[in-house]
């Protein structure tokens, strides 16, 4: 018979980031444990809220299923002696497996006949198994930090009070951390404390609402909180600035989600958007509220964890607290931008980089001089690109930036602007972040892409030559995020760069000695990076290769190249000219130490085939190699096409290793002629092109 298999740990409030990875994790590893002891079962579904973590399995058997089971035994001349009488061994095994000697099959082997014993071992009811399966689940759960707490040696997330372990109707022994489970759960914590019978695991999320004010599942309780979130900024005659991971946050705190609308003084209301935004969600866990117009409005929302009696001394509590934040960052706004912008420039002398890469003013000098060696490709002016290298990190040393980390640069373009900057240096130094996130847009300014490209190669080059580079998943200074952004705004801006250039000249900047083998390590970093970009990018990984291969230094040309690629593989030639490529090759590489005529002489050319083969090559070679250096790279492999059939044609009838001296040597300078035209823009024996393709 199968149920619904329940099991529910209620604890003290968890940690709110904490909550769903180890709902989720608790789930896979349940399902995955009864897997491996052979229980049949469904779907297993995660259920959590501040309070408990629960999972949900449906359809779970009520015993693991009969095994059949072979174990080896000795060999006939162990098992039994000279008289055919069972020696100890033989009756040892006979015993290990339960059964008599005459019970045993007899069945050939590498050291001849041995016995053997086939059988079936009866399932195990699941009572008997739920322990260990629970043990096994929650040993390897992703807890941030664990705490103890009484006289027991337990140590986990959050002290456990309660559990409860149900298989449909039936109760399950269940021990975890020292409490014993039973069938009783708890409610809402104030609007019903007391506790919940369940009758059967199925009734488990609908008894926990009702009476229990509890919503379990949790993406029921995600669609709750937006709701009432929408609806309370309805209540203000404006809308939501719904956050997804703030959503994620209001779920992991409360179990019975309230929507409530608030107001502030709307002299707050002068503060930069972003400030704003910053404060009520980040230090409030508030959603803001804006008008038809898309401006912020002076009021916010909140959601409550509990249905109050009386709504508007919650919504005056809530007022109270948010207007001291507010009026701090208020007073940050106004110091700061009393203070001036550039007054700050001296300050950055006195803040760290990195041991040993100098302060952050000697970092800004480092990128300013970079930057300026990007101003013709970025097509930016000189004039803002150097004024927005001073300035674009003054704002780390302000009273804002170090209230609200995340809002650097943000706050440099609005502090440029108040202090009368151009508003193309405001743009660069709010820019040179960009792209702040994996698919955010690049910097949109000229100025802005050759900032972004300065700082960050400043910053791997450093690291690089500190030797501190990723390894694994540890990534402490986010030189992967860097990498994908100096190769993503290259590549989307179409800035024309030597990048290998670019890093020489970074590394050399840097006030330490780098290490042999430094900017070798940088570029196979940056490359790896790139290949990343494009197989996300339906970019299969051998016509990577095939560029790769081609020691392309310039990412907007390897992208041109890699697109010439594509359009190449969709010809009908593409599989023969590709499969004869890596022929070609392959021949190449098995005679490097074969005499090679210098070049290809026609005279020497016997056969029909080879010598058809060669004129086509002579006729479009000129092509090939006039589209390749005008980077007309579709061009230029599409003039591959015509060798096709003279190829084809050529490996059926011609023997390029010829016993004559002089034979082989011109057919092999014929193979290298073709190999150099073939690799003109990318290496296409590294394409694996079906025909049809």
């Amino acid at each position: 018979m199968t149920a619904t298999l329940l099991i529910e740990i209620g604890l003290e409030e968890l940690p709110p980031a904490a909550m769903r990875p180890l709902a989720e994790t608790f789930a896979r590893q349940l399902g995955d444990a009864l897997d491996g002891l052979g229980v049949a079962r469904g779907v297993a579904t995660a259920l959590a809220t501040p309070r408990r973590l629960a999972v949900s399995i449906a359809d779970v058997a009520g015993e693991s299923a009969a095994e059949t089971v072979e174990k080896q035994g000795p060999t006939l001349a162990i098992a039994y002696d000279g008289n055919g009488q069972p020696t100890k061994a033989g009756e040892g095994f006979a015993r290990s497996v339960g059964v008599a000697m005459d019970a045993l099959e007899v069945e050939d082997s590498e050291k001849g006949q041995r016995l053997v014993y086939r059988g079936t071992r009866e399932g195990a009811p699941l009572s008997t198994l739920l322990q260990g399966a629970v043990d096994e689940a929650l040993k390897n759960l992703p807890i941030p930090k664990r705490m103890r707490w009484g006289d027991s040696q337990a140590a986990f997330v959050r002290p456990v009070h309660w559990v409860v372990a149900l298989h449909g109707r039936q109760a399950l022994d269940l021990s975890v951390f020292d409490v014993a489970a039973g069938r009783a759960s708890q409610g809402h914590r104030f609007h019903h404390p007391e506790a919940i019978e369940l009758a059967s695991a199925d009734d488990y999320v609908a008894a926990l609402r009702d009476p229990g004010h509890v919503i379990v599942d949790m993406d029921a309780r995600r669609a709750l909180v937006e709701s009432e979130v929408h609806r309370a900024a309805e209540s203000l005659g404006g809308s939501a600035l719904v956050d997804p991971a703030l959503v994620d946050e209001v779920i992991a705190l409360v179990e019975w989600p309230a929507g409530i609308a608030g107001r502030f003084d709307k002299r707050y209301l002068t503060l930069p958007r972003e400030v704003l935004i910053a404060t009520l969600e980040g230090h409030q866990r508030y959603f803001p509220v804006e008008d038809t117009g898309g401006a912020l409005m002076a009021g916010f929302v909140t959601v409550a964890n509990i249905e109050s009696r009386d709504p508007a001394q919650v919504v005056a509590g809530n007022e109270r607290v948010v207007d001291p934040r507010l009026a701090d960052a208020l007073f940050f706004w106004n110091a700061d931008t009393r203070a001036g912008q550039a007054s700050r420039i001296p300050a950055l002398a006195a803040v760290s980089f990195q041991q040993s890469l100098g302060s952050i003013a000697d970092k800004s000098a480092r990128v300013a001089a970079l930057a300026a060696a990007l101003v013709t490709p970025a097509g930016a002016d000189a004039g803002v690109v150097a004024r927005a290298a001073e300035l674009a990190k003054t704002d780390l040393v302000t009273e804002m930036v170090g209230e609200f980390p995340e809002l650097q640069g943000v706050m440099g373009g609005y502090y440029a602007r108040e202090a009368n900057e151009p508003a193309a240096v405001a743009d660069a130094i709010v820019e040179h972040y960009a792209p702040a996130s994996a698919g955010a847009a690049i910097a949109a300014s000229p100025a802005g892409r050759a900032l972004a490209v300065a700082d960050r190669l400043d910053t791997l080059s450093g690291i690089f030559a500190l030797d501190k580079r990723p390894s694994g998943d540890k990534d402490p200074f986010g030189l992967r995020r860097a990498a994908l952004g100096v190769l993503r705004t290259l590549i989307e801006s179409g800035m024309r760069v030597d990048l290998s250039a670019l890093i020489d000249d970074a590394i050399a900047a840097q006030p330490i000695e780098a290490a042999s083998g430094t900017q070798a390590a940088l570029w196979q970093f940056l490359m790896e990076r790139l290949r990343g970009y494009y197989l996300d990018r339906d970019t299969t990984p051998a016509q990577f290769a095939a560029i790769a291969a081609q020691d392309v230094t310039d990412p907007v040309d390897f992208d041109a190249r890699l697109a010439a690629v594509k359009a190449f593989e969709q010809l009908p030639a593409a599989p023969v000219v590709c499969g004869a490529h890596k022929r070609i090759r392959n021949i190449l590489k098995r005679n490097e130490g074969a005499t090679v005529a210098a070049k290809v002489d026609a005279d020497r050319l016997v056969e029909p085939a080879e010598q058809a083969l060669y004129r086509q090559l002579t006729a479009q070679t000129e092509t090939i190699e006039a589209a390749a250096a005008d980077a007309a790279y579709t061009d230029a492999l599409s003039a591959l096409a015509p060798l096709a059939e003279p190829l084809d044609a050529f490996f059926n009838e011609v023997m390029v290793m010829a016993d004559d001296d002089a034979l082989r040597g011109n057919r092999l300078a014929l193979l290298a002629a073709l190999d150099g035209e073939c690799r003109k823009v990318a290496d296409i024996s590294c394409l694996s092109v079906e025909s049809g393709a």
